[in-house]
């Protein structure tokens, strides 16, 4: 049964490759509060972009639930409210998760308010002038106000990490999920990025950090979740996580990267 804060829950997960053979998600439950600032740790390869990129439906799980809100998103329909049988909307609840990407993803020909209001204007039907104003004021929020009208070559890797996230914002989602936010900066530029992203945990913001910066995961995250072979082997506060940790394989990893 859904808590009354309980915004994302995962029930047994699994998301499979090559007829089974390749176990990228093998029954993942766990469950997301509003609030929550959830950092997913673990080596490469244990599953922690493909779980994030489940909860979305951008990779479609081999089985399990995904329930949204209230709302099982992996089932093509749903009851509504009134009790009627309706086909799902994936890109209803999509817009509800906010993505950064590794690599940002920007339009290479559209100046940075054209990104940034683009989807607001098509896919919301927000006004052109209140959708450039809303940018602009999230631009001023990581410093960027100024880089309005360039383009993306003109930007540092850095700043284009931070035009995405205003970019997913501009949509006013109720979660944002990053995917290695910072694995494809330069050193200089990860502290930038990482600032904004622990700028939205301070006000508020339920986010999903899938990260290798074990300092930032214990500053910024209020639930670590170690992964490891698909599955959650250990998770728990950032405390728990890094000074007392239980498993084998966690104290291995931790090992290796602190």
């Amino acid at each position: 049964m859904a808590t009354r804060d309980e915004i994302i829950k995962v029930n047994n997960l699994c998301k499979y490759y090559y007829n089974g053979e390749l176990k990228a998600l093998d029954d993942v439950s766990y469950s997301i509060n509003k609030g929550d600032v959830v950092v997913v740790i673990g080596p490469s390869g244990s599953g922690k972009s493909t779980f994030l990129r489940c909860l979305n439906l951008l990779e479609v799980p081999t089985s399990g639930e995904v329930i949204f809100n209230g709302v099982d998103i992996t089932k093509k329909y749903h009851i509504d409210k009134d009790g009627k049988k309706v086909r799902q909307n994936i890109d209803i609840h999509r817009r509800g998760m906010g993505m950064v990407f590794q690599h940002f993803n920007l339009f290479p020909h559209k100046t940075v308010l054209d990104n940034m209001t683009l989807a607001p204007i098509k896919v919301k039907k927000m006004d052109k002038k209140k959708a450039e104003s809303k940018a602009l004021k999230l631009l001023g929020r990581v410093g960027l106000k100024d880089r309005a009208t360039a383009y993306p070559i003109q930007l540092s890797g850095g700043q284009k990490q931070r035009v995405a996230i205003v970019r997913a914002l501009m949509m006013e989602p109720q979660v944002m999920l990053f995917d290695e936010p910072t694995s494809a900066l330069d050193p200089e530029m990860v502290g930038e990025v990482l600032a904004v992203i622990k700028e939205l945990a301070e006000s508020g913001m339920t986010m999903v950090v899938v990260t290798h910066e074990m300092a930032f995961a214990r500053e910024v995250g209020n639930k670590i979740v170690f992964m490891d072979s698909g599955k959650i082997v250990e998770e728990g506060s950032p405390e728990q996580i890094f000074d007392n940790p239980q498993s084998p394989r966690l104290k291995d990893f931790l090992g290796k990267v602190l």
